[in-house]
């Protein structure tokens, strides 16, 4: 274990801030983990997400690395360097991501059914919106933000992208189809943000189909512009790096900064919480303060545990996920959906291992969360042989 703990820091480029890409592999180990459970029948409270309002630690994922999106977009031009123009580098990756996306989103094929039809099912009703799509559209927005406007600006803009999209939810008028007449309703299909998916996506292309009375995303279209101020703050977290000095007392203030404001952001998020309600599907201003300052609290911390005092060893191994993340994801995804497309008797392969060999094992709840643990150490191995090799799938 000592020898592949040192390979994998062996690889690790001189001055390189290994905090964000440590931070990035648990925001990525963290999401295979609650997307892969053995049944979605048995998932403890803390690795489900809120039902509607309120928060656990599963909703602080998407932001989370939304967050380390941000930071990564600034430490890419290096200490001193300007963001670049915005061109064809940054919207190819935005527009691979997006693709990714979409292949997601239509890689399904139900063996069981034969009259399962996957053009209709899955073509003709392809969801437009999801996680790896929302990081698309969140990146190219900040790609613009970053580069036009300065710091102060950006912190105007982050407050804007949650404060507007939320104040449109409370005043904005609007009808269903029966012609009833709604406006500020923050309920699951009935508000603002849900009407507008419906209107500009459709109902056969969202998550919640069946919602009523507005079938909806909870990575719809408003509800983007909202998680685009989550990665602002995670660039300004990141120019607070690049003005600081590169001594040993300018780093520690650095990281006290951090752990306060990343406090600061969590109590008043919560404070919020009984006016403006915490809700990750709505991507209320509450909710951007809670998950980024958990975000900002947990940057704070690895940057004094690795990059300070270079305590890196016992954290090593979540570069390998950090580095290739979107690989990761991909991965995870491609692998859940064919574990789920295998047909075992009159069920699937994932019901099979789960009920076979996790459930009589760990019981139900153990055994599904064994089994997740389990996909993501053979997922582990897939990413170490590619760290090993230099492999980085970069979008």
């Amino acid at each position: 274990m000592g020898q592949h703990l040192n390979k994998i820091l062996a690889q690790v480029p001189h001055g390189r801030l290994m905090s964000v890409d440590l931070l990035r592999g648990i925001a990525i180990a963290a999401m295979v983990l609650v997307n892969n459970p053995g049944s979605w029948s048995f998932v403890y409270a803390p690795m489900a997400h809120a039902q509607w309002h309120g928060w656990t630690p599963t909703d602080v994922i998407f932001p989370l690395f939304l967050f380390v999106v941000g930071v990564s977009m600034v430490l890419s031009t290096g200490k001193r360097g300007d963001f670049p123009p915005v061109g064809w580098a940054q919207w190819s990756r935005a527009l691979k991501l997006f693709a990714l996306g979409l292949f997601l989103a239509i890689f399904f094929y139900n063996f069981r059914d034969a009259s399962y039809n996957w053009i209709e099912d899955r073509l003709e009703g392809i969801r437009w919106m999801g996680v790896l799509q929302r990081i698309a559209l969140v990146y190219i927005l900040c790609c613009y933000l970053v580069r036009w406007l300065p710091a102060k600006g950006l912190l105007v803009a982050a407050i804007l992208c949650s404060v507007v999209p939320w104040t449109l939810m409370l005043v904005v008028p609007y009808q269903s189809a029966s012609g009833e007449v709604f406006q500020g309703q923050l309920a699951f299909g009935n508000h603002f943000a849900a009407w507008l998916d419906q209107w500009l996506l459709g109902s056969a292309h969202v998550y919640y189909r069946d919602a009523q009375p507005f079938a909806f995303d909870p990575e719809g279209v408003l509800t983007t512009f909202s998680a685009a101020s989550t990665c602002l703050l995670g660039v300004l977290a990141a120019l607070a790096w690049k003005s600081a000095d590169s001594n040993g007392e300018a780093q520690l203030r650095l990281c006290r900064n951090w752990l306060v404001a990343g406090t600061l952001m969590v109590l008043v998020g919560q404070l919020m919480h009984s006016i403006v309600p915490i809700n990750k599907a709505l991507w209320s201003p509450s909710f951007v303060l809670v998950t980024a300052g958990v975000s900002l609290l947990l940057m704070a911390g690895l940057y004094y545990l690795v990059d300070i005092r270079e305590r890196r060893r016992a954290l090593a191994p979540l570069l390998v996920f950090g580095v290739n993340a979107i690989a990761l994801f991909m991965l995870a995804g491609v692998v859940g959906r064919i574990l789920i497309m295998i047909p075992v008797g009159d069920g699937t392969l994932k019901g099979w291992l789960f009920g076979s060999v996790f459930q009589p094992i760990f019981g139900s709840y153990g055994g599904s969360l064994a089994f997740a643990a389990s996909c993501l150490i053979a997922f582990y191995w897939v990413m170490w042989q590619m760290y090993r090799r230099q492999i980085i799938w970069k979008v």
